[in-house]
Formats: structure tokens, C-alpha cells, sequence
């Protein structure tokens, strides 16, 4: 998910929100970088490091479904 706040500031924080399915939780990534794939692949990586490990601690593998939405979407046009 990618949320755009246009301000008078100079930098601008981005949130990356991950919604956990089957515990109903949700966890939030906000950093300074671009609506980029790079940013989405580090924030499912903080969110396994923090929260996924402990819950699935057995679990071998993870399922990420993602919409093709954003600036950064699968449709967008010039």
C-alpha cells in the first residue's frame, strides 16, 4: 500500500503496510525511500524479522499476494 501526503516539507515519509491475513494484523514499514519494489522487498523483510518469525516460527515458507496499484502499478500510464 502506498499513501502519498503532499506537504510544504522538503523530505517526506513513506508507509508500507502489511496485512496479516491470518492473525488480522496489520504492520507498518515507513521510510524516506520511493514507491519502489526495492522498498516493499526490504518492508516484507523487517516484517518477517519482527513479527513473522515469531508467529510462523515453523512455517518454510510465505505466501505474499500484492495489488498492482500505486504510482508504481502494473497499469499506470504516462
Amino acid at each position: 500500500m502506498f499513501i502519498d501526503f503532499p506537504s510544504m516539507a522538503e523530505g517526506r515519509a513513506t508507509p508500507y503496510a502489511i496485512y496479516d491475513i491470518g492473525r488480522n494484523d496489520g504492520w507498518v514499514n515507513v521510510g524516506v525511500d520511493k514507491d519502489t519494489a526495492a522498498f516493499a522487498v526490504e518492508s516484507i523483510r523487517r516484517w518477517w524479522n519482527d513479527m513473522g518469525r515469531k508467529n510462523y516460527s515453523k512455517a518454510k515458507q510465505i505466501v505474499i499476494t500484492a495489488d498492482g496499484g500505486g504510482s508504481n502499478g502494473s497499469r499506470t500510464r504516462l
